[in-house]
């Protein structure tokens, strides 16, 4: 059973982080620090609450080296709703494009479907009693004897094939599969809509219109069907989670899980920072863009179609690799409102090797369960792992420097062949040996310089 993370300190949050991330123990104690205090703030005075908010963070650093990997780890870890979005995508309003709001949207949305798992996994159990209760009435009715209308008034009525079992007994018999075969009759909702999706241009792209009683389509319609037993279990077990769920309010928490616990990673925020000196043309859009996330990352209110959504409190987790431009070229506004600034280190041979193998379920792990599916084990011999690290430093050197996203390159080349082949004609037990990278790899590292291929 997972710890809660109300209960973690900022050193066993790290340590957590560092069973799926290598390195870059600054930007995981950055986040287990942001993460902490969200606890921090929940305990003290409510009325002292509002003046205290999230310390928003950028991260800095190049391709590859874990800036997604740690925000989407770090809001796992939370139970908290989570989007990455990406800057570029975003305009100024009055441009064609989206607007920043709609992240906003998007982390509801998020927290909806968060909160709707939580709370169906939660009333499962009592929605499960209670359809079998259900079923047992509709198993007799369905097995009611039919009334003779002919026979004399003394004359005795067919018995109930039910009679003399207890309502236990009789769903122990349901559970048991005893009744698969009877057909009962459910009322159930027939096709239609009663809520109508309206996609529109900046600013409202997804407004819900709820319609009861409008009729013709938009109006939900009920009939009966009949259906074996099974079916009808699972329809009704619907029914009832459904029910539950309704009472259980799921927008007003989700809504009040986004403002509270809310994170989004906003990813290629240096794509809209103006170069020192330029200006004109797409900067003025860049500026634009930078100006329009002031207001939503300082706290304001974005109306979704679950109800108003207050930003003070959301966490905006920045990040962005800087090549072309630097943190200081962001608007100075947007910079105050990134207060922690963490930089990422470069991965190289040895951060390679440790992703290999050390993390949960690391790249080769991943693969050797993978292939085991189709009964081949796969091994890797220690040579065989070094060499690969050796060959994706080599290529991030060479080319793109794309960090541990080479990796995902390299393996998928070198077991090209095994992934191909299992379980046609390859069967057992399968080492990757450093001669046998030599050969796969090597090759496609000589080709990838004299632009032959790419890696």
């Amino acid at each position: 059973m997972a710890t809660p993370i109300e209960v973690l300190t900022p050193a066993q949050i790290v340590a957590e982080l560092d069973r799926t991330i290598v390195g870059q123990q600054a930007a995981k104690r950055a986040v287990a620090v942001a993460l902490r205090n969200r606890f921090r703030r929940q305990q003290v005075p409510r009325e002292d609450r509002d003046d205290i908010l999230p310390k928003n963070i950028l991260m800095m650093g190049p391709t590859g080296v874990g800036k997604t990997e740690i925000a989407r780890r770090l809001a796992q870890l939370a139970r908290a709703p989570f989007v990455k979005v990406e800057a570029t995508k975003f305009t100024e309003v009055g441009y064609v494009g989206r607007d920043v709001e709609s992240m906003i949207r998007e982390l509801v949305a998020a927290a909806v479907r968060l909160v709707e798992q939580e709370q169906r996994d939660a009333v499962t159990p009592q929605a499960e009693q209670e359809s079998w209760e259900r079923m047992v009435d509709m198993l007799r009715t369905a097995l009611e004897p039919p009334y003779d209308h002919f026979a004399s008034a003394d004359a005795p009525q067919p018995e109930h094939p039910l009679a003399g079992q207890d309502r236990e007994q009789i769903k122990q018999d349901l559970q048991a599969g005893k009744y698969d075969e009877v057909r009962v009759s459910l009322e159930v909702e027939e096709a239609g809509s009663s809520f109508l999706q309206v996609f529109t241009p900046q600013g409202m792209e997804e407004m819900g219109i709820d319609m009861p009683g409008m009729g013709g389509p938009f109006q939900a319609r009920r009939g009966w069907r009949t259906m074996p037993v099974p079916e009808a279990y699972a329809t009704l077990l619907d029914q009832e989670v459904k029910r539950l769920l309704e009472r259980a309010g799921i927008h007003r928490l989700a809504l009040e899980r986004t403002e509270q616990t809310g994170i989004i990673f906003l990813d290629e925020i240096d794509k809209v920072a103006i170069k020192s000196g330029s200006g004109g043309g797409p900067d003025v859009s860049r500026e634009g863009v930078q100006r329009d996330l002031l207001p939503i990352i300082e706290g304001s209110t974005v109306q979704t179609k679950f109800g108003p959504v207050r930003t003070d409190h959301i966490l905006f987790i920045a990040a962005g690799a800087f090549h072309m431009s630097k943190p200081s070229d962001l608007i100075p506004e947007l910079q105050g409102r990134l207060p922690i600034r963490v930089e990422l280190e470069a991965l190289g041979e040895d951060d390679f090797r440790r992703i290999l193998t050390e993390p949960r379920n690391s790249l080769t792990a991943q693969y050797e369960k993978l292939l085991a599916v189709d009964g081949v084990t796969l091994t890797f011999a220690p040579e065989a792992l070094d060499e690969v690290a050796f060959l994706a430093q080599e290529a991030n050197q060479k080319f793109e420097n794309i960090g541990a996203r080479r990796l995902h390159t390299l393996l998928e080349r070198l077991l090209e062949p095994e992934l191909y082949n299992a379980p046609d004609t390859l069967q057992g037990t399968i080492e990757i040996s450093v001669d046998l990278v030599r050969e796969r790899l090597g090759k496609l590292i000589r080709e990838a310089k004299d632009g032959q291929t790419v890696v």
